[in-house]
C-alpha cells in the first residue's frame, strides 16, 4: 500500500512537470529577441536604394520619378537596382529575380536604406533564402508597409529595427495637402529627428499610458504568419495594426485568430491604424463594427488604446518606427504617441 502510494505520488509530480514543461514550450515559441539593433543614424549624401519584393513597379505611372524628387530634395543619393521593372505575371520578376535584387541590396555596405517601392503580394514567398551575413555587417533601413510586413516580421526576427512609412507608389496621385503629414514625418526620420505625433482620441478609445518597443503591421500578412518562425512576439509591446479592402467578417475572422494568438494578452498599448472597408454593395451587414470587432477582445485587458491612428493604408500614413521603445497616453480629447531617443 506505501509503495503504490509514493508510485502514485511520483506519477502526479511527473505529469505536472510534462504540462508545465509543454506550457513553458509553447510560451516559448515565439522567439523573443533580447534587444533590437538600430541600424546607423543617415546623413546627407547616404545613399538609398529601391527594390521591388513583391508586386511589379509600373513606370508609366511616374510615382518612382516623384520619389527621387523627394530624396534628392533632402540631399541624398539614389540608387536603382537591376531591372526594378522587370516584371512575371502580377511580380516584380521571378522569385529568384526578386530575391536577387533583394540580396544585392542587403549585401551592399554602401546603401543606408533599403526603400520599398511598393507592396502588393510576394515578399514571403522569397524570404527563406535570405542571407544575413552582409547585412549583419552593415545593416541598414528597410522602408515600406502592407506586404512589407513580412520583412519587418523577418527583420523582427532577426533582432532589427524597421520603418513602416508610405512607399513610392503611394505617390502615384499627388495629393500633397493630404499627404504633407506624412511626407514630413519620414523626412524627419531621414534627419533623425524625435517622432512624436499627437492626434484627437476617438470616443471609443481606452483611456491610460503604455511603454513598450513598437511592432505589427498589415493584420492579414500578420496572420499570414502565425505557427512561423516570423511570427512576432508581442508581450510586453505596443502593437500596430492596419489593413484594408476586407468585408467585417473577414476583419472578425482575422481579429480572432490573433487573438487566440495570444496577440492583445500581454500588451502595453494597442494602436488601429486604418481599416478600411470593402465596398460591396450586395454584401450583408455583419453587425459589428470593426472597432467593435477589436474592442470586445481588448476593452478589459488594462492597457490604452487608440483607434484611427493616421498609418497604413491611408493618404496620411505616419512613419513608424518597429523595435523601438515608444510611450502612448491616451486621454478623452487626444491622444499621442512618442519615440524614445
Amino acid at each position: 500500500m506505501k509503495t503504490n502510494f509514493i508510485y502514485t505520488i511520483l506519477l502526479i509530480l511527473f505529469l505536472i512537470g510534462s504540462c508545465k514543461s509543454s506550457n513553458d514550450l509553447s510560451k516559448n515559441r515565439v522567439f523573443q529577441p533580447k534587444k533590437y539593433l538600430s541600424p546607423p543614424p543617415l546623413k546627407k549624401g547616404d545613399t538609398i536604394m529601391y527594390i521591388a519584393p513583391a508586386g511589379y513597379v509600373d513606370d508609366s505611372l511616374q510615382y518612382m520619378k516623384r520619389a527621387d524628387s523627394l530624396l534628392k530634395s533632402w540631399g541624398f543619393h539614389i540608387k536603382y537596382p537591376k531591372n526594378l521593372y522587370q516584371r512575371s505575371f502580377t511580380f516584380a520578376g521571378t522569385d529568384k529575380q526578386r530575391l536577387e535584387q533583394l540580396q544585392s541590396a542587403f549585401n551592399d555596405p554602401t546603401i543606408k536604406v533599403i526603400w520599398c517601392a511598393r507592396g502588393g503580394y510576394g515578399s514571403v514567398r522569397i524570404i527563406d533564402d535570405i542571407d544575413f551575413s552582409k547585412f549583419n555587417r552593415h545593416p541598414k533601413w528597410v522602408i515600406g508597409y502592407s506586404d512589407i510586413t513580412v520583412l519587418h516580421s523577418l527583420l523582427h526576427q532577426k533582432g532589427y529595427q524597421s520603418v513602416h512609412a508610405f512607399m513610392p507608389i503611394s505617390l502615384t496621385h499627388h495629393r500633397p495637402k493630404r499627404r504633407k503629414q506624412a511626407i514630413r514625418s519620414l523626412k524627419d526620420f531621414f534627419q533623425n529627428k524625435r517622432l512624436s505625433y499627437t492626434i484627437p482620441s476617438d470616443s471609443l478609445n481606452i483611456q491610460g499610458r503604455g511603454k513598450g518597443i513598437v511592432v505589427g503591421g498589415n493584420i492579414s500578412l500578420l496572420v499570414s504568419l502565425l505557427g512561423s518562425k516570423y511570427q512576432i512576439n508581442t508581450d510586453n509591446k505596443i502593437l500596430f495594426l492596419e489593413d484594408v479592402g476586407e468585408y467585417e467578417y473577414s476583419y472578425d475572422r482575422m481579429i480572432y485568430a490573433l487573438k487566440n494568438a495570444g496577440y492583445f494578452d500581454h500588451l502595453k498599448a494597442l494602436i488601429i491604424g486604418g481599416t478600411g472597408i470593402k465596398n460591396d454593395p450586395d454584401e450583408e451587414d455583419f453587425g459589428e463594427s470593426v472597432k467593435e470587432i477589436i474592442l470586445k477582445h481588448v476593452k478589459n485587458k488594462g492597457y490604452p488604446v487608440i483607434f484611427n491612428f493616421p498609418a497604413g493604408h491611408v493618404v496620411d500614413n505616419r512613419t513608424l518606427i518597429f523595435g523601438r521603445e515608444a510611450s502612448v497616453r491616451v486621454k478623452k480629447d487626444s491622444s499621442y504617441l512618442k519615440y524614445k531617443y
